[in-house]
């Protein structure tokens, strides 16, 4: 019944009520053996091959760890330069902010700073709740001592693209309301003008019954494609913290003012408001390939 074993050879032998199958490795057939005397288990035993020792498991070094690190390090700087005690802050959406907020966190809990901090999206509600910190809103801190959000495009001229989250609005609405508003984001988001490394278009929230007239509109006058956003993880559209829907504008040609296509575009009858984000950010923080922050302004 048992069968010799090299190292280079796997047998598995197992004797059930319903049969004994026999698999042999390295040119052994595969056969069935049936075993109707007993209805119990009788035997089994795994021979396998010697195997090399297995080394630690190790994150590989990948581009995506240097950007998380490049995310983190801008950050952290921003914190430690534009966070002081006493302060009401305006946390923002997305993955860059994580690290924002741990840092917060960590000065709460080494250094006993009071803050206040009030969340531009239902995930930064939850980042700020999670990690301990005080939640507030514009109710009660309608002017913020300093607002700290990531971009998903920010250009020579501190003109920003945001929304890629779906926060837009809330994030435009606190920055508005901070003495102070830094853009904190990794080496991909910087770019000599919009639309060079963010590809999918500028975000405009919409109300759910104007979408489609907004969507001519927008591509008449501006041309290029006003897309809706459709969900990943649900059938049907992305739906916002505000309960709207979110176009996405591809535009072909980079306009000569910003500025103007901004305003342009918020006249529309059924926008709520623009990812572009136009003279509003103070400082901008990059972490690096090679780990050190670059500051624009």
């Amino acid at each position: 019944m048992f069968t010799s074993v090299t190292p280079r050879t796997l047998v598995v032998v197992r004797n059930l009520c319903t049969g004994t199958r026999c698999y042999h490795r390295h040119n052994l057939a595969l056969h069935d053996m049936r075993n109707r005397t007993s209805g119990i288990v009788r035997q089994f035993l795994i021979f396998h091959r010697l195997k090399q020792p297995k080394l630690p498991n190790k994150q590989p070094f990948t581009t995506m760890n240097l950007v998380e690190q490049a995310k983190q390090a801008a950050a952290y700087a921003a914190v430690d330069n534009h966070v002081k005690d006493g302060f009401a802050v305006g946390v923002g959406s997305g993955s860059t902010v994580v690290y924002a907020v741990d840092r917060l966190a960590e000065l709460v809990k080494t250094k006993n700073f009071k803050l206040e901090c009030v969340p531009t999206s239902f995930q930064a509600r939850e980042l700020i709740i999670s990690n301990g910190l005080k939640l507030s809103d514009l109710e009660r801190s309608p002017v913020l001592d300093v607002a700290i959000d990531g971009a998903d495009e920010v250009d020579k001229d501190m003109n920003l693209i945001k929304g890629g989250g779906g926060c837009l609005t809330q994030e435009k609405i606190v920055a508005a309301n901070a003495k102070s508003f830094i853009v904190i984001a990794d080496y991909r988001k910087r770019s000599a003008q919009l639309g060079t490394q963010w590809t999918k278009g500028v975000p405009i929230e919409v109300i759910p019954m104007a979408y489609k007239p907004v969507q001519k509109k927008i591509q008449e006058k501006f041309g290029g494609k006003a897309v809706l956003r459709m969900a990943k993880a649900k059938a049907g559209p992305v739906v916002t913290d505000n309960s709207n829907l979110i176009l996405d504008w591809q535009f072909t040609e980079v306009p000569s003012s910003w500025q103007n296509v901004n305003q342009e575009i918020m006249m529309i009858p059924g926008v709520v408001d623009t990812g572009l984000f136009i003279n509003m950010a103070e400082k901008a923080y990059f972490g690096m390939e090679d780990g050190q922050v670059e500051t624009q302004e």
